[in-house]
């Protein structure tokens, strides 16, 4: 009798699943898709950190997130409120890096992709970026936002 089981090459192996890796060799989507998570995890740590961060400077201030006076985003002020523990700068930081998640996974692709020779993914990658900071842009120019 002879064994049906499909074996996968070793050029198409995957890591295991604690990421420890096997030394078994894997393709440059596996490797692309591996960074990609790392990065995702990577910022969801840090914005949920500045997150947790901000509210709990908030709550040792005796403030509340639902009050009113909280002040419009400036990321000019981002800084000084991270120097000054005022809890706005990890809270408007945090959301900063979860905002920029996304954009920053595209850039990644668009990385992997050039690496790998991938033209046409490449050009939608670039396209989605020109798109994505086209929308900054506008807003930015145009003061959109709730006070506007």
């Amino acid at each position: 009798m002879t064994d049906h089981r499909r074996v996968a090459p070793a050029s198409r192996a995957v890591a295991p699943a604690d990421g420890l890796g096997s030394g078994a060799i894997e393709s440059p989507s596996i490797r692309l898709d591996l960074t990609i998570a790392r990065l995702l995890a990577v910022g969801t740590y840090i914005s949920v950190t500045l997150l947790a961060i901000g509210v709990v400077i908030l709550v040792a201030a005796g403030r509340s997130p639902l009050e009113a006076d909280i002040p419009a985003f400036d990321v000019a002020r981002v800084p000084a409120d991270l120097a000054s523990l005022r809890p706005e700068g990890p809270l408007w930081l945090g959301l900063l890096v979860v905002l920029a998640m996304p954009s920053a996974r595209v850039a990644a692709s668009l990385i992997g992709y050039l690496r790998s020779g991938e033209r046409t993914m490449a050009i939608v990658a670039t396209a989605i970026l020109a798109v994505v900071a086209i929308g900054v842009v506008v807003g930015v120019a145009l003061g959109a936002g709730p006070e506007s």
